[in-house]
């Protein structure tokens, strides 16, 4: 088992399965496409994927609530699959039932999404998001606050939103890309990430006490632009590293893997056993 931290009385492990790559959501379209993931990642994959996780030590999975993944979650589970949840809504479904969908399956949390989120802040809808906020409090169980933004989490925090946890990017996208998410739209997205963007997000999670579960730890993979496959697990194993050396002790990082040509997720849930 991966080292673990309490989680509203769970606990869980600090490295977290994500799932950007099992629904083709690709940030190195120049290595592999979106289009390539979801080829591979068929139910069967993403299940394999799942189990491979459990051996490999992790205890959660943070998916998107879309109609084939809350499928691929079912069929997980009907198989013996044990791993916690906390879920991400889908955009294109409303929320209220997004909400039972999710509930459906047991979840640990809710959050809401992050691209939404961010969407709403910058459209003036701070009303609509602080709605959505209670909906998700009222499901009764922790409700979680997803954003590229930190200036966003600190407003969350100074007006007592009620949120409980934050899912917060290393990247703050939304200085150069303010689409909707490509969940959404069905277009690939070419963003540029800055590297100096991770530390004003490591700054944001210490001065608040929630916990915080940080995700594209490695830029969505852009990290490894123009690395040798022999460099590539230094740069992940460094990034690790530095990751948990610069969140709280009970703070999460999140990495999505893309399984088809190694074991991703053993080779980083070696890293995080390393560096914790």
């Amino acid at each position: 088992m991966l080292p673990t931290a309490d989680f509203f009385g769970t606990q869980v492990t600090r490295l977290i399965v994500g799932d950007n790559p099992f629904s083709g959501h690709s940030y190195i379209e120049e290595v592999v496409t979106g289009g390539e993931m979801m080829d591979y990642y068929t139910a069967e994959n993403i299940v394999k994927a799942l189990f491979d996780a459990e051996r490999a030590g992790y205890n959660t999975y943070l998916p998107l609530a879309d109609p084939f993944i809350l499928r691929v979650i079912r069929q997980y589970r009907n198989e013996g699959g044990n791993m916690h949840l906390i879920f991400q809504p889908y955009p294109p479904i409303g929320l209220d039932i997004n909400i039972r969908q999710m509930l459906g399956c047991g979840p640990l949390a809710i959050y809401h999404q992050g691209t939404t989120t961010d969407n709403l802040m910058e459209a003036g809808k701070v009303d609509t998001l602080r709605d959505n906020i209670k909906m998700l409090k009222d499901a009764g169980i922790p409700a979680g606050l997803g954003t590229h933004v930190p200036e966003t989490i600190m407003r969350a925090e100074d007006e007592d939103w009620g949120v409980d946890f934050y899912l917060a990017c290393l990247y703050n996208a939304r200085k150069n890309n303010r689409e909707e998410s490509s969940f959404i739209t069905g277009k690939p997205k070419s963003l540029v990430f800055y590297p100096n963007d991770r530390f004003l997000m490591y700054e944001t999670a210490k001065k608040v006490q929630k916990p915080f579960l940080v995700y594209k730890i490695f830029a969505g993979g852009q990290v490894f632009h123009g690395k040798s496959e022999e460099e590539i697990p230094g740069v992940a194993e460094a990034v690790i590293k530095e990751t948990f050396e610069n969140i709280k002790p009970g703070d999460f990082a999140i990495v999505g893997v893309y399984q088809k040509y190694k074991d991703m997720l053993a080779e980083n849930a070696g890293f995080a056993k390393k560096a914790l």
